[in-house]
């Protein structure tokens, strides 16, 4: 076997787990306990702001993506072959025009979520009612974003773990 099939199936699998497991994380779990939470849940996420998970999260999504096509350019012959046109091809391809959009709203959710971090911040004692406008503003926006986010990229993820097994 290739030695770089096997370096960017590592990338792009374990690259997906971590993109694809703290999308919905955040998307199921941490901004709903945030929103919950009001002032204490925007302390939290200022703090796990800081901790660069943000930085990793988009990381990753960029390493998955960039080896997934390095793996479809392999397997399809530099989509020259018949193999793009084949169930395994078109599934694979189906998966990576969803993970595409995944990646264009994990970058979009993370315009209100580094709103949220910024004003939150910035927040003494209680929050001005300017603080308080932002912060709903980037709830509403961020709550519709993950919604859209993570219905994608577990798209993808069937897409992709099932690619092999579709008869189209």
């Amino acid at each position: 076997m290739n030695t770089w099939i096997i370096v960017l199936r590592l990338i792009h699998v374990s690259g997906g787990v971590f993109w694809v497991g703290t999308s919905l994380l955040f998307d199921f779990f941490i901004i709903p306990s945030i929103r919950a939470n009001d002032q204490s849940g925007q302390k939290f996420l200022g703090h796990l702001i800081n901790t660069h998970i943000g930085e990793a999260h988009g990381i990753s999504a960029i390493l998955t993506a960039l080896a997934g096509a390095g793996l479809y350019w392999i397997d399809s012959q530099g989509f020259a072959s018949a193999w793009t046109r084949s169930a395994a091809g078109l599934g694979f391809g189906i998966g990576a025009i969803f993970g595409f959009f995944g990646v264009i709203t994990g970058v979009l959710g993370a315009l209100p979520l580094r709103t949220l971090a910024e004003t939150a911040a910035r927040i003494q004692e209680s929050p001005t009612p300017e603080q308080m406008e932002k912060i709903q503003v980037a709830q509403k926006r961020l709550f519709v974003i993950s919604r859209i986010d993570s219905a994608v990229l577990i798209l993808a993820l069937i897409f992709m773990a099932t690619a092999r097994y579709w008869r189209f």
